[in-house]
């Protein structure tokens, strides 16, 4: 049986139920609700026999490598020859009929499987020879782990993440110098990654776009859409496509270039290939390409305009960014006014000045770049002050390429970004404090760093001068300040924006500090390394965050204001090192978030699914026949209801008034 479309819903569905729950601590449906769909999903997991990556009835288990080994290919991934030309495409064709797709900007990777499971994943490397990366790619949003085919089956596809990821992951890099250029460089450094619990991280997609392993007998391939069709049949996501002849590929050309605008996934081209597989493979190659196939790349609209000024816009790690601004022309359809240049080194070698006529086009048909400034007067210059807090600038260097930067730590561009994550449901929870009334705040000079935040009331009268503030709103936010101040030591940790320090990093470190307010800031190096997920880098960012007095005064101001929830770090306990599943409602917890809260400050773990790794199902309805427990029965995982976990609590730790 092909894979359903009431099995593909029901994997996303309760893949995004079980994210809600583990990442933040949310329910979107009743554990009623959850196990039932789950049996469902399993039911038709074992009638199609196929199972998609990201299903809760599989957990792909994270793993650290040393190095990528390498793998030869048994076919070589080769190159296509290109064209721009759509004329080009017809006449490749002539009177046969191809399959025109996506060219997908990603990296390529190769699939094998055996008996109907994942076996191998390898990089497309230099064509002969790849990295094998199949931890990752059993991290993967949509392939397939298990698929019904017992034989040898190799799939080739493209790895891609979609744009939308690429700018949440890009926006979350402090160092300018090392932000991703585009979601191509990040798929290519994210699918490579020694930690696959990186890669689970950012949101990989697989499109397949060729089958190997079918060539003789009754279940052999005439065509490439027969392909695709089987290959959609197992569970994977293929690549769009279409049928042409030379007279509709005009039409079909026109239609994917009318989409790309609309496309989170990146693109560079289309492909061409033969349908007819036995016709494509009989033309043989070219010293350098298949005849089967071509790649067709768009051929760039570009525009000639004059250059009205640069704007140069500040950012919250200090990063200076010039953005060009041009007389408006029409580019794919949409009317363009700005690009932004990358760097310091590119303004320079555009040598742009007032009035100057430069070449813009779309990069992939979406982004504005300039292609040539044909005039180069120079007459424009980067600034020696920024633009927001008027102090000196910096050039930085950074492979081979220059920045400009604000060094200026008080700079209000910066402390804006700082504040909007201080102010988030994560960290310190406040509502009411949108950017822009950030940036108003700011501007009145009624504050200048977080902890001033719990000095507004002492300045109430003035917050009815921003605009749109009358009593209600003001004393909303008076009220949702005040009420921040009752919060967990993580939270305040991770509102301080310590580079690269997340929500799960500043609980780690809490925990490894016994909760003490004074101790997380006293850590060496070695000392965070030493915590688990941290590392050496992020162990830098914090010493250094520390090593700062302002950091520091600002931090202990900071606790002045809050009233710390106080927290015990237990390690010898009944709940230490062990790994929980809770179903089901609980009675003696106020909800299911503070069961779990409770086992992880304790150095326990809350998985979602039931493994052989978990030590205990939490189930108040120890004799219910909901998949969890038919399935820790199975593997005969003891099932405790939550009285029976109170009670091992109490006798083990000793905590006669735990609750």
């Amino acid at each position: 049986m092909a894979l359903s479309k009431k099995q593909t819903e029901l994997t996303n569905l309760l893949d995004k139920a079980c994210r809600a729950y583990e990442q933040e601590n949310t329910e979107i449906m009743t554990n009623y609700e959850y196990d039932k769909l789950y049996d469902e999903l399993k039911a038709l997991e074992e009638e199609s026999g196929i199972v998609l990556a990201n299903s809760p009835t599989v957990k792909a288990g994270y793993e650290v490598l040393g190095s990528l080994p390498k793998f030869r290919h048994e076919k070589p991934c080769l190159s296509l020859d290109k064209t721009k030309s759509v004329d080009e495409l017809s006449s490749f064709l002539n009177d046969k009929i191809g399959v025109l797709s996506w060219k997908m900007d990603g990296l390529t990777v190769v699939l094998s499987y055996s008996g109907g499971e994942l076996v191998r994943a390898v990089t497309r490397g230099n064509g002969e020879v790849g990295e094998i990366i199949t931890n990752n790619a059993r991290t993967f949003k949509n392939i397939p782990l298990k698929i019904p085919f017992r034989g040898e089956l190799t799939i080739r596809g493209e790895a891609v993440i979609k744009y939308s990821d690429f700018e949440i992951i890009n926006e979350a890099i402090e160092d300018p110098s090392k932000k991703y250029k585009n979601p191509r460089n990040l798929c290519s450094g994210t699918v490579r990654q020694l930690n696959n619990e990186i890669t689970a991280s950012r949101s990989v997609f697989f499109f397949a776009f060729s089958l190997e392993g079918i060539t003789e007998g009754p279940d052999a391939f005439a065509t490439v859409t027969s392909q695709y069709e089987y290959l959609s049949s197992l569970g994977f996501d293929v690549v769009e496509y279409r049928p042409v002849d030379r007279n509709s590929v005009y039409k079909a050309v026109e239609d994917y270039k009318q989409a790309v605008s609309s496309n989170d996934f990146p693109t560079d081209g289309l492909v061409l290939i033969y349908d007819d597989i036995a016709y494509g493979e009989s033309l043989g190659m070219t010293s350098k390409f298949p005849r089967n196939a071509i790649a067709f790349k768009w051929k760039d609209e570009t525009a000639l305009t004059k250059v009205i000024d640069v704007v140069w816009q500040a950012s919250r790690t200090g990063l200076i960014n010039p953005v060009v601004v041009f007389e408006p022309v029409l580019l794919e359809g949409t009317t363009v006014a700005r690009a932004s240049v990358h760097n310091l080194s590119v303004f320079e070698e555009l040598a742009l000045g007032y009035g100057d006529v430069v070449e813009v086009y779309k990069a992939n048909m979406i982004i504005p770049q300039i292609a040539v400034n044909h005039t180069k007067t120079a007459t424009i210059k980067a600034p020696e002050f920024c633009p927001v807090c008027n102090h000196t600038t910096v050039v930085n260097k950074s492979d081979n390429a220059k920045f400009l930067i604000c060094p200026n730590e008080t700079c209000p561009a910066k402390t804006v970004k700082k504040l909007v994550l201080f102010v988030t449901r994560d960290a310190m929870n406040i509502e009411g404090l949108s950017e822009a009334t950030l940036e108003k705040l700011i501007n009145m000079s009624l504050i200048s760093c977080a902890s001033d935040l719990y000095e507004l009331k002492n300045r109430k009268d003035e917050l009815y001068f921003i605009e749109g503030f009358k009593e209600k709103s003001v004393n909303n936010l008076l009220e949702s300040i005040e009420k921040s101040k009752n919060v967990n030591l993580e939270n305040v940790i991770y509102a301080l924006g310590i580079p690269g320090i997340g929500l799960s990093n500043a609980k780690a470190i809490c925990k490894a500090f016994n909760y003490s307010p004074e101790a997380v800031m006293s850590g060496s190096i070695s000392d965070y390394s030493a915590i688990d997920g941290i590392g050496d880098i992020l162990a830098v960012n914090i010493v250094d965050y520390f090593s700062d007095e302002k950091n520091v005064n600002e931090y202990r101001r900071l606790l002045s204001y809050l009233n710390i929830s106080v927290k015990e770090s237990v390690k010898d306990s009944f709940v230490a090192g062990k790994i929980f599943v809770i179903t089901g409602s609980v009675n003696m917890f106020s909800n299911r978030n503070e069961l779990k809260s409770f086992i992880e400050e304790r150095g326990g773990k809350v998985a979602s699914s039931v493994s052989n790794k978990t030590d205990y199902l939490i189930n108040n309805d120890v004799t219910s026949s909901s998949s969890k427990n038919k399935k820790a029965r199975e593997l005969g995982i003891a099932i405790i209801s939550e009285q029976d976990f109170v009670q091992s609590c109490q006798n083990v730790d000793g905590y006669d008034n735990m609750l």
